[in-house]
């Protein structure tokens, strides 16, 4: 069973071919630069026989539809493509960011999907319209295939209201759907089931808190296997402090900021989601950067690092309070899985809670699943990669192969 998985944004396609009998990456690419002068089309190939291909290509691409044309193009090439036509693919698996309340778990593309992805527009105004794109041209190229929308929101729609409901009028809950969503669900989904594996356990049967650190930050608390609460909220601003969003702030600072230096609420959400966070600490979005200039005595990037790393330690010890019992903690995307600096910080002073890392272990270059828990830790750590492609494919074809038992 060949499997596409396909991630649309606004001016980009990512995509993933995977042999889901063996879950072998086939191809791997992006369609960058949508709609400018000049795009480009980056993949690379794992033929059979183990030897890599890269493919790199410079030229227009005006609209999503030639993006993706181009993406079939790369696959089926005749030089070293990996199928020889289109029709070897099986599913086609997209990533969709807000399901809003409709979706709880992933479902078969009709219209009536589209209908319900189109009315969440307004509340992820920046992506859903992008996913859309993705999923319009693909069932048009693709018009006899299976394909599955999968929800970056669908996870977290097992938590209770008394933790998704914010203290606002209800109506604009009941009239306009104003709640916590949260999201990086399948990321948080395919860890806490891969710690589950390690750990030789159900999932229903621990509970967890996962910890996605990458340029976006989101924490999860998950009580036998359901998600309880999450840092993101109705849009991904909310919470950790991250690459360029802020993460948790005032809210009356919206206002101040119009009174006093006459920004209006664009201006404001521009600032929020693209110059706060760590670049608007230290100038530095990417936490090597940070680290190097930290070494170098730059006294804001050593605050920039202070600031995430003791808001992911408030955080943890606000979870580990809401699950009362915590089996194991797992760290995972790009900073989670590669910066034993932010996972060090995070955990210190942690101890009381039972939660005692083994510093040698975490100062170790870390590539697949390792436990960074001293033996006498009651709570677990573990450091597991996580892969949201292979997660949207599996989530896909189980879905597909489930509804061909029913027929």
């Amino acid at each position: 069973m060949k499997t596409l998985v396909i991630n649309s944004g606004s001016s980009s396609i990512k995509f993933q071919l995977l042999d889901m009998v063996s879950e072998a990456v086939l191809a791997t690419g992006i369609v960058e630069r949508i709609g400018e002068p000049v795009g480009k089309i980056a993949c690379t190939v794992h033929p059979g026989s183990g030897q890599e291909r890269n493919i790199d290509r410079e030229e227009r691409i005006a609209t999503h539809h030639q993006g993706m044309m181009l993406v079939g193009a790369v696959l089926c090439d005749r030089d070293g493509g990996v199928i020889r036509s289109n029709k070897e693919i099986d599913i086609v698996g997209h990533r969709v960011v807000h399901g809003g309340e409709q979706f709880q778990r992933p479902t078969v593309i009709d219209d009536a999907v589209i209908d319900a992805i189109t009315e969440n527009i307004p509340l992820a105004p920046l992506h859903n319209p992008a996913n859309l794109d993705g999923i319009v041209v693909a069932r048009q190229l693709f018009p006899a295939i299976p394909q599955v929308a999968v929800f970056d929101t669908a996870f977290h729609q097992t938590i209770p209201d008394w933790a998704y409901i914010y203290a606002l009028p209800y109506e604009l809950y009941e009239q306009h759907r104003v709640r916590r969503y949260g999201f990086h669900g399948t990321s948080h989904k395919f860890v806490a089931g891969e710690c589950a594996r390690l750990m030789g356990k159900k999932l229903s049967d621990i509970n967890l808190v996962t910890i996605h650190l990458g340029n976006g930050c989101s924490m999860t608390a998950i009580e036998n296997g359901r998600s309880v609460d999450t840092t993101l909220g109705m849009t991904p601003l909310e919470g950790l402090v991250m690459g360029t969003r802020s993460g948790d702030i005032d809210p009356a600072i919206h206002a101040f900021l119009y009174r006093n230096k006459g920004m209006d609420l664009e201006r404001i959400d521009a600032m929020l989601n693209k110059e706060s966070g760590l670049k608007g600490i230290c100038g530095f979005n990417d936490m090597r950067d940070i680290h190097a200039a930290a070494a170098q005595g730059d006294e804001r990037a050593r605050l920039a690092l202070d600031v995430q790393t003791y808001r992911n330690k408030k955080y943890i010890g606000a979870y580990v309070a809401v699950l009362g019992r915590v089996d194991a903690l797992v760290f995972t995307a790009g900073i989670g899985e590669n910066d034993f600096i932010v996972r060090e910080r995070s955990l210190r002073g942690l101890e009381s809670l039972g939660i005692e890392l083994d510093h040698d272990r975490n100062r170790c270059r870390i590539k697949v699943p390792t436990p960074l828990h001293t033996e006498t830790s009651r709570i677990q750590i573990w450091v597991i990669p996580t892969n949201e492609e292979l997660a949207i494919a599996r989530e896909s074809i189980g879905l597909v192969s489930d509804a061909a038992d029913q027929r």
